[in-house]
């Protein structure tokens, strides 16, 4: 599959994804609208600036798709929102209008998308649970230890360490680490080396780094050839899939890792490859690419990992579904106090639409894309609950401080809170797909 269709995949699960959580997210403002009586002027998916790629109108309702994906709306009467309808608020209040109804029913119909979102969430993890199951690598199943990336060499990681704990507490899946690392403030990795415990430290000062680590840690394996890629010397010379690489200029290896870094800065040089192929061990010589490579293909595949495969019934997948959606959850609230922190540098991994559809699958896996809906469904409502005017957020604090202190906000207020609301909503959806581009030429 070329790199083109590649890319037209991503685009085309990452529209999908956010056609359906916005349609949903949306429906939820709608129905408790219409529960509680309210008139709804508009239901957009995606934005319609100037012109719509449809739309109809069923009673009192426009129904319609835009042309910009960057979320959808409902227009409902007699509310200050991104249409900003200031003729309409100048007429007196009529009873299907949202400022017209009581505080607590606005609430309700404020947070119904939010509502959707997560509640959409837990019934997905609930269904991939049951109908795929999960499948990991124990931590303590990676029998040989780790391969580091440079960052993880400077917190004083080494290659071939065993990751027993993070903060003295037992690891469980070895692809949790990272995450584990970074999200829950950890003071020290323990890992067993040579046969003795090391504690190693983790301080502020490595989250940053870590934040824009690619690799940082993978299990380590051996060097058993996969496939080719399309430059490949190894081919040309002779070495062939399923061959086991011992050795590179006369040092024998063991693992990936370290041919890999016996191999770094040798561009364009002849070297000497020693393999094991069916008990035999065999030498070849070939002259590396340009950038210091072989032309071949590995993975930690599990061939060398006994792998815990979790199969799950209906009622079992249910309580596991909702536990692995509030996980999920608590775990971007911590992502976003990082965010927040300035010392982690962490706002500048944040990324816009560029990043997000670059986390959907290269070919079409109906597995990953629903992991990947059920996860932005959980960002899309935390993120709409955030307390700046234009989001959901917005009005339910506006709401709350009406409920506490019994004086709604004046309508002139919450036009003005609405105009600063969508400024702040521009500018860091410039930062964020900004980072994106910037992201691109540093590659």
């Amino acid at each position: 599959m070329s790199h083109f269709v590649q890319i037209l995949v991503q685009i085309a699960q990452f529209l999908l994804s956010l056609s359906i959580l916005v349609f949903l997210h949306e429906m939820g403002h709608f129905l408790l609208a219409k529960l509680f009586h309210t008139r709804v002027e508009k239901f957009y998916i995606f934005f319609n600036p100037w012109f719509s790629l449809f739309k109809k109108k069923l009673g009192d309702t426009e129904y319609g798709i835009g042309w910009l994906p960057l979320g959808g709306y409902v227009k409902i009467s007699g509310m200050i929102d991104e249409s900003m309808d200031k003729e309409a608020m100048k007429q007196p209040p009529k009873s299907y209008e949202f400022r017209s109804k009581p505080a607590y029913q606005r609430l309700l119909i404020m947070i119904g998308g939010v509502l959707v979102n997560f509640v959409l969430a837990l019934v997905i993890y609930s269904f991939i649970l049951y109908t795929w199951g999960e499948q990991y690598l124990p931590a303590k199943n990676a029998k040989y230890g780790i391969m580091c990336d440079s960052v993880a060499l400077d917190m004083g990681l080494k290659n071939g360490d065993m990751i027993l704990s993070v903060d003295n507490k037992e690891v469980d899946r070895f692809h949790s680490i990272f995450h584990d690392i970074i999200v829950d403030n950890v003071s020290s990795i323990q890992v067993r080396r040579d046969g003795i415990i090391v504690d190693i430290p983790v301080s502020d000062e490595h989250i940053a780094p870590l934040l824009k680590s690619t690799e940082f840690i993978h299990p380590r394996f051996p060097f058993i050839i996969e496939d080719y890629q399309k430059e490949s010397p190894a081919r040309e010379a002779g070495l062939q899939i399923e061959d086991q690489v011992i050795g590179i200029n006369g040092k024998e290896i063991q693992f990936f890792d370290e041919f890999r870094d016996e191999l770094a800065g040798l561009k364009s040089q002849e070297i000497s490859v020693n393999v094991l192929r069916e008990g035999e061990k065999l030498e070849y010589n070939l002259t590396t690419t340009s950038d210091a490579a072989i032309g071949v293909l590995v993975r930690p595949s599990s061939r060398f990992f006994e792998l815990k495969r979790v199969e799950y019934t209906f009622l079992e997948a249910v309580p596991a579904g909702i536990s692995k959606g509030f996980s999920r959850a608590s775990s971007y609230l911590k992502q976003l106090k990082l965010i927040v922190t300035p010392k982690t540098k962490a706002y500048e991994q944040l990324g816009g639409f560029i990043k997000i559809g670059s986390i959907f699958s290269k070919t079409w896996n109906w597995q990953l894309f629903w992991e990947m809906t059920a996860l932005l469904s959980i960002i899309l409502a935390i993120m709409n609950l955030l307390p700046i005017p234009a989001l959901d957020g917005g009005h339910v604090m506006f709401l709350l401080y009406e409920i506490v202190s019994g004086r709604k906000p004046g309508d002139k207020f919450m036009e003005y809170a609405q105009i600063a609301g969508m400024g702040l909503l521009l500018l860091l959806l410039l930062y964020a797909n900004g980072n994106d581009v910037v992201q691109i030429f540093r590659k």
